[in-house]
């Protein structure tokens, strides 16, 4: 059986792998249009370390992703951020996070009002959540920010929700889909009659503390970066017969006689055409759209409707003698309503140790937001300018900086906007009726992050093995 997996990022390889594994006679063939595999994930040198030009770190209570490392022979290596708390940068001044948040909803009302992060006004018309009862019970969508705005008030979306939620997918959570981005929400409000009380719920229920007593970790990095992740997943596919082609952009999925299909692409050494049995599709959704619209122009139109937002990662590394705040969390998020370009800062060699120095901290600061085009808009060293302004502003980073390194990733997020779950199905059942044997997968259909992407690639091998290709 003849696969071709279009896209060689986190998921694109995953399925191959995935398929080399519980098909022995699979010949799987990855094919990317960029000089390198990975996607969304490199890892490059910075100040003397291996740094991640865009995710550090995977969720750790999703199995996904353990499970892969596990697959690699990586699972030994794994670490835990040496901070766990956070800060805002909320009313002119960095605050820490209080503790026993939910992706920003507040389950400890004490803690919120003692960190100044919300004025007492907003933590008492948080706390009406409690008492006003449920949602009328409904399985319509609807935005993040009209539930939690109605059920919080404005104050903890617009300085606690809002900048955790905008801040995955770099975009407004007042248009992102609950089922996509925020599930527990409505699952809290649900079951709970109230979101408060239902968060309070899903945290007692995900702090299982192994034998020990230490807390069950959030997140998992590697030293090394992310990209070893994906040079595992190349080892073991060609340890498996697998190949891999970048510089490879496939340009037509076109059916030959037989329900057979050919993949098309412009190579290096010229156009080449790959027969198959089977073809995944792991590419953005406006990559994807021209590539499925013989069969289904009404699912291509709609896919390429999709918005994605274009961050932007400035990794700067400074002496620790020129930054006033301490370097005693994990970093800063920024609320909006400051206004500055900066949306978040980590400090990456407080938040992990194998990037720790005595004398130089490295900060990976995030500018950019689907409807926030000022940092798209700036020069490389305009944007650096307005960076490093912000980071005096904010944290009292005084005098140059001794590297920066600006990474680009336009058209990188998906925007999920409410009914994108319902679209997504609607998408896969007509590619499944028109071209059983084609299989989309990927960031843009059902999550974004490390593990939902690896998820999301085991799923599209999956489903092809069940249809008996």
């Amino acid at each position: 059986m003849d696969i071709v997996v279009v896209g060689a990022g986190i998921s694109g390889l995953t399925t191959a792998l995935t398929l080399l594994d519980e098909r022995a006679d699979a010949r799987v063939t990855v094919l990317d249009a960029a000089g390198r595999v990975g996607g969304k994930i490199t890892t490059e040198p910075f100040a003397g370390f291996d740094v991640d030009c865009a995710a550090d770190a995977f969720l750790a209570r999703v199995p996904d992703a353990v499970s892969l490392c596990d697959r690699l022979g990586l699972r030994a290596e794994l670490v835990t951020p040496a901070q766990r708390s956070a800060y805002l940068y909320s009313r002119g001044a960095l605050r820490r996070f209080p503790t026993g948040l939910v992706l920003g909803v507040p389950t400890d009302l004490d803690a919120l009002t003692q960190s100044g992060v919300v004025s007492p006004a907003g933590v008492a018309r948080a706390a009406l959540d409690l008492t006003m009862g449920p949602d009328p019970r409904s399985d319509a969508d609807e935005s993040v920010g009209a539930l939690v705005r109605r059920r919080l008030g404005d104050e903890v979306y617009e300085v606690l929700v809002g900048p955790l939620l905008s801040g995955v997918n770099a975009g407004n959570a007042d248009w992102l889909s609950v089922a996509a981005g925020a599930p527990q929400f409505a699952a809290a409000v649900s079951n709970h009659g109230s979101l408060i009380a239902g968060a309070r719920a899903q945290l007692a229920a995900s702090a299982v503390t192994p034998a020990g007593g230490d807390p069950a970790p959030v997140f998992y990095g590697l030293p090394g970066g992310m990209a070893r992740i994906v040079n595992g997943l190349v080892d073991a596919i060609t340890d498996l017969g697998g190949h891999i082609h970048v510089d490879t952009r496939v340009t037509e999925v076109g059916i030959e006689p037989g329900r057979r299909y050919r993949v098309e692409t412009t190579a290096t050494d010229g156009p080449v055409t790959y027969p198959a049995d089977a073809v995944v599709l792991a590419t953005p959704l406006f990559v994807t759209a021209p590539l499925v619209a013989p069969f289904c122009r009404d699912v291509a139109v709609a896919m390429a409707e999709v918005d994605y937002a274009s961050p932007v990662m400035i990794t700067v590394a400074a002496p620790k003698a020129s930054i006033a705040h301490p370097l005693d969390a994990s970093g800063f998020l920024v609320a909006s309503p400051e206004g500055l370009v900066l949306t978040a800062c980590s400090w990456a060699s407080s938040k992990w140790a194998h990037l720790d120095s005595a004398d130089t901290a490295i900060l990976r600061a995030s500018a950019g937001r689907h409807h926030d085009p000022r940092a798209d808009a700036m020069s490389d060293d305009e944007l650096v300018r307005a960076v490093l302004d912000d980071l005096a502003t904010t944290m009292g980073l005084d005098g140059p900086p001794t590297e920066v390194r600006v990474t680009r990733w336009p058209h990188a997020l998906p925007q999920f906007r409410v009914g994108h779950l319902q679209r997504v199905q609607h998408w896969r059942t007509e590619l499944a009726t028109s071209t059983p044997g084609v299989v989309v997968t990927g960031a843009g259909f059902e999550g974004l992050g490390i593990p939902a992407c690896i998820r999301q690639g085991r799923v599209a091998a999956k489903t092809l093995i069940d249809q008996q290709f």
